[in-house]
């Protein structure tokens, strides 16, 4: 009984949160089409619809969604695979953490565009140059997370482990990775809606395709609905991909069920 009476609370929650949805499309449509805002300045949603549709016939939409993702993908990566195990060492170990604390407390400032000059000297307009720029924006910030994660470990707990004989090892793969899990792959999701602000960026600056470019384009050629349609389609394909990464962290955290 408890249990229906949730299902229909959420069903009613559902309800009410497209209702609200399909009103502010109906209030912007009603707007635009009243000529209180000219489409040049806010397209209205059909407008975008259709240069959606336009764009889905020529090809040009799925290849720009597909190359903001996956520059997004090898960069993000490559900052979790560089981040969790140096995080973890540097959370772990006084003598490590005296050594990198002056480069990180030098890296963390600095935002993902104050990079493109450099990336794109050393590596010009190419793929490397875009994954570069995704990785340089999200690794520190990623590495911060795990720090946070892996002292946030209780000292009891550890030593508890040590006094009942457990080795370095044992101690970090039974009592460290469990207990800090759980907030690392938090973090790493907000680093993953970080890591598509960095792609967005890198693209408005130097790239021949991806969402970035699209709105750049759009915004050349005055072509509004293409600005707005990229604006959509970043929201819609973070949306999709933070779906994806809860999947994750529900399956390497079952445990937690």
């Amino acid at each position: 009984m408890a249990e229906k009476k949730k299902w229909l609370q959420s069903g009613a929650l559902l309800t009410i949160s497209a209702a609200s949805l399909l009103g502010f499309l109906l209030l912007w449509e009603l707007i635009c089409r009243s000529g209180v805002v000219d489409a040049v300045f806010l397209p209205a949603p059909t407008q975008v619809l259709g240069r959606a549709i336009r764009m889905w016939d020529q090809h040009a939409l799925i290849s720009n969604i597909a190359a903001s993702t996956r520059r997004v993908m090898v960069g993000f990566f490559a900052a979790v695979v560089v981040s969790i195990p140096l995080g973890i060492m540097l959370g772990t170990s006084r003598v490590a953490r005296a050594v990198l604390d002056p480069i990180l407390s030098f890296l963390r400032p600095l935002p993902s565009m104050s990079w493109i000059p450099l990336t794109l000297l050393w590596f010009g307009i190419t793929e490397t140059q875009k994954y570069s720029i995704v990785f340089m924006g999200s690794v520190t910030p990623a590495l911060l997370y795990v720090i946070d994660a892996t002292q946030g470990i209780d000292p009891l707990l550890i030593r508890a482990a040590r006094n009942l004989g457990a080795n370095r090892w044992q101690v970090m793969r039974e009592v460290i990775l469990p207990g800090c899990m759980p907030q690392i792959l938090s973090g790493m999701k907000v680093i993953l809606g970080l890591s598509w602000t960095c792609v967005i960026s890198a693209e408005l600056v130097a790239a021949n395709e991806g969402l970035g470019f699209m709105i750049m384009n759009g915004k050349e050629f005055f072509q509004t609905d293409t600005v707005v349609l990229g604006m959509v389609l970043i929201s819609f394909t973070v949306l999709i991909t933070d779906m994806v990464f809860r999947l994750i962290q529900r399956s390497v955290l079952s445990w937690q069920q």
